[in-house]
């Protein structure tokens, strides 16, 4: 089996398209015209119609943008600079689906071109994979049984390497240049997250962190916990999980060489944590007992900083940390920052692999 991330620099990134009826391919497009050195050696995967579409939303009366089909990843490294390479996954569309609309046939389209990006990671194919925003409401219309990207590139990386899904634990990290936090659970409901903190979820969570930031910053990095309860729980005062859970947790990982702290109150170890240009901050990242918790501080921060990465996987995959703004899908108004921070911050963690 090839090594997902081998010979990357060698390699093109795969670029999924996203929800058609969203702004994933107007920020491609954008991404394309504004930054096209960090775009060199990137190609699209998805619907060839959907992704013109959204070329001529962006470019407007501006020079046309050509888009030239590939069949093989290898191809997209000959790909003149002023061309967007599209590999085209299954029959081409039959019609445009409309913007901004929750549709069972835009998430099948979305999912497909996820298991075939997915796929030539796996296979060694491509440096690694940038997924454009998807509609998790479209998804579960097309019958797909995950509720998001993170779920969905799990359960496809076990079934490659011939694994039970719960031999291949993975966790979401959002980081920005201020800030980096870890989730212990991401899509479920709130009663399921707090059902989820438990002594070997966090101490499974801290061992993902310290090994996949150990590779990215060359050493161990410090990691602050956050409690689950207001003021990590008040010594029990307002809930237990913090002393039943959370801290033996946190213990046993520092037996383990992880240097781990906390569980510290969830209201302020964020701050703390925050990098600025005056100072540093007092840990690398943090991990978070649920989705919210964790997401609410690295967004506040700036949604065009924000990268979403999946720890855990044998590829890469990284991502824009906002969703498919339907509401202003087809304006051409879609911000590509965070995208373009996201294939950056896939090509340095493909080299680091």
């Amino acid at each position: 089996m090839t090594e997902a991330g081998n010979d990357s620099a060698m390699k093109p990134l795969a670029l999924t398209l996203g929800d058609p009826a969203g702004i994933g391919g107007e920020i491609i497009a954008r991404a394309f015209l504004e930054a096209p050195d960090v775009m060199a050696g990137c190609f699209v995967v998805g619907d060839l119609s959907h992704l013109r579409r959204a070329i001529a939303v962006v470019a407007g009366a501006g020079l046309p943008v050509p888009v030239l089909a590939i069949e093989q990843p290898a191809q997209a490294l000959d790909v003149p600079p002023w061309c967007i390479a599209l590999l085209q996954v299954g029959q081409p569309a039959p019609a445009l689906l409309p913007w901004g609309r929750v549709q069972a046939q835009a998430g099948r389209m979305a999912a497909d071109a996820i298991d075939w990006a997915a796929g030539a990671a796996l296979r060694g194919e491509v440096a690694g994979l940038v997924t454009a925003p998807i509609h998790k409401e479209a998804l579960a219309a097309a019958g797909v049984p995950y509720p998001g990207h993170t779920e969905l590139l799990a359960a496809r990386a076990a079934a490659y390497l011939g694994l039970p899904l719960a031999q291949l634990p993975v966790r979401m990290m959002l980081a920005s240049d201020p800030l980096r936090t870890v989730l212990v659970s991401i899509h479920v409901s709130l009663r399921e997250a707090i059902a989820a903190v438990t002594q070997g979820n966090v101490l499974q969570t801290l061992r993902i962190t310290h090994t996949a930031l150990s590779r990215a910053l060359g050493r161990a990095p410090r990691i602050g916990v956050a409690g689950l309860n207001p003021h990590a729980g008040e010594g029990g005062l307002f809930g237990r999980e913090e002393i039943d859970a959370i801290a033996p947790a946190i213990t046993a990982a520092r037996a383990q060489g992880i240097d781990a702290s906390g569980p510290h109150a969830p209201d302020t170890v964020f701050m703390r944590a925050r990098s600025t240009p005056q100072r540093p901050g007092e840990f690398d990242v943090v991990v978070a007992m649920y989705h919210d918790q964790g997401l609410i501080p690295v967004k506040y921060l700036g949604l065009d900083k924000g990268v979403n990465v999946t720890l855990g996987l044998p590829l890469v995959r990284t991502s824009p940390d906002h969703g498919t703004a339907f509401d202003i899908a087809g304006t051409g108004r879609a911000d590509p920052a965070s995208l373009i921070a996201a294939i950056r911050m896939a090509r340095q963690l493909s080299d680091q692999r």
